[in-house]
């Protein structure tokens, strides 16, 4: 597969996703790229555990999921929001499918640690050829997180963790974390491009705080594979680039010796 560009949204930032998002969504697919969309939906899933009387918490920011905990989780992603958004796409031009990771196996699971967060998994395999289908039809696969389980049959799945599955199984060349922030901010102005060592330089240095701190680090473990950048972008930010992929903060490989060889040739 060539061009694939894979995007996660949140489920706080989708219900503020504006059109002009989904519009982008539907450029980047006349410029030739493909994208791929995996979500989460925390406000959908409270509202659906609220609905149904069934309590929750949540261990070292994941949320413990019982049997119950997962019916409804289930029912948030497939019904609410992946109609949602589904629908949003399309209107906006771009054909899109719901998929669920559980179905025919895309995406298959083990329980991190069952005692302490349940039904709760970390993706071992991504099955590509429904994506691949999909995606060569022209459609823009759209990815509940559940996965499949030998085990324990379903299994709720991290959401920032699946896009990077994903992504490094389809082979695509971005990850993007859709949030509702422009990005790294320096001195008022935007940080194009970081590094691995330049995210914990700025950690250090209090450049890089409060809730961006989990995000710049999300993305630097997510540089593994193909993934060679995985950029933070404002889902309505205004700022684009010229094949409609949204502008934000690219967290980079660190360069090689190689690249630095070049690099002086060049010069």
């Amino acid at each position: 597969m060539k061009h694939v560009i894979v995007l996660k949204c949140g489920g706080s930032t989708l219900e503020n996703l504006k059109a002009d998002f989904f519009e982008s969504i539907a450029a980047m697919q006349k410029k030739g790229l493909h994208p791929v969309i995996v979500h989460g939906g925390g406000p959908a899933i409270n509202r659906r555990l609220e609905k149904d009387h069934v309590p929750t918490e949540f261990v070292e920011g994941l949320r413990k999921t019982t049997p119950q905990v997962l019916e409804a989780v289930e029912k948030a992603l497939t019904g609410e929001v992946r109609r949602k958004l589904v629908q949003a796409l399309e209107e906006s031009g771009a054909p899109a499918h719901g998929v669920t990771g559980s179905e025919n196996d895309l995406l298959q699971a083990s329980p991190v640690d069952v005692e302490t967060l349940g039904l709760v998994g970390a993706v071992d395999t991504v099955h590509t050829k429904r994506l691949e289908e999909l995606i060569e039809s022209g459609c823009i696969p759209v990815i509940a997180p559940i996965a499949s389980s030998e085990s324990h049959g379903r299994l709720n799945v991290n959401a920032d963790a699946a896009a990077a599955a994903v992504a490094t199984a389809l082979g695509a060349g971005e990850l993007v974390f859709v949030t509702d922030v422009d990005g790294v901010l320096r001195d008022g102005r935007l940080e194009e491009t970081l590094t691995e060592s330049s995210v914990t330089k700025y950690i250090d240095q209090g450049i890089i705080y409060g809730g961006m701190i989990p995000k710049v680090k999300a993305a630097a473990a997510c540089l593994k594979g193909s993934i060679n950048k995985v950029t933070i972008a404002n889902g309505n930010g205004k700022n684009k680039n010229e094949d409609g992929t949204l502008k934000g903060t690219t967290v980079v490989k660190e360069p090689t010796s190689t690249d630095h060889k070049i690099e002086m040739l060049d010069n």
